[in-house]
């Protein structure tokens, strides 16, 4: 139909309201896509999130510690002044694990009443979902404690340094986590901010 527009055009003269239409300047096409809104410490307009965000945030953080604790049996052992500074907490611990299916509860809780639900903020949620990844990359190194689990020897060096690890990594994450969200701050931990962003809508 173009081509035989065009030949017409050239055969009869233009009338002066398709010369004035041809004449006036087009709009012009918008490419933009809508881009997700990024998440900010912020929470109802004000320059950082609402006291109540902050320590539901802050104490989501402690769900994949209390969870992830026992990793923390050679280091705990070997550094008693860490283990001082953690004694506050082991009474929680204990309540938490003192049924088994206490951590699985807790996970469905916090994905369906707290990231699920749009009453609570943007912050609160990413929050949440952070301490929820967080907790389930722990099934890796339960995985491989109960697939080799060595009496001695490197083995056992490897899975101490393992256990170490991962310890250390969600002790970082607790104290940097809850840190940051009692300060109004947003963090992002390694590893699992980028599958949180992607859960929070």
């Amino acid at each position: 139909m173009a081509m035989a527009a065009l030949l017409t055009s050239s055969l009869t003269p233009f009338k002066h309201s398709t010369l004035s239409n041809l004449s006036k300047p087009r709009r012009p096409i918008s490419t933009s896509t809508k881009s997700r809104r990024p998440i900010s410490s912020q929470s109802n307009g004000s320059d950082s999130a609402d006291p109540p965000d902050r320590i539901i945030s802050a104490v989501c953080y402690f769900y994949p510690f209390f969870d992830g604790i026992q990793y923390g049996k050679y280091v705990l052992t070997q550094f008693t002044p860490l283990q001082s500074l953690l004694r506050p907490l082991f009474p929680a611990i204990r309540v938490f694990k003192s049924f088994p299916f206490n951590g699985f509860l807790v996970f469905l809780t916090l994905y369906f009443v707290v990231v699920r639900n749009p009453n609570f903020s943007k912050y609160v949620r990413f929050n949440t979902m952070q301490a929820i990844v967080l907790d389930v990359l722990l099934i890796f190194p339960d995985l491989l404690e109960r697939s080799f689990n060595p009496r001695d020897g490197v083995g056992l060096d490897l899975v101490t340094s393992l256990d170490s690890t991962v310890f250390l990594f969600l002790l970082v994450c607790l104290v940097y986590g809850s840190g940051s969200c009692l300060a109004g701050q947003l963090p992002r931990l390694p590893i699992v901010a980028e599958a949180a962003d992607r859960q929070v809508l």
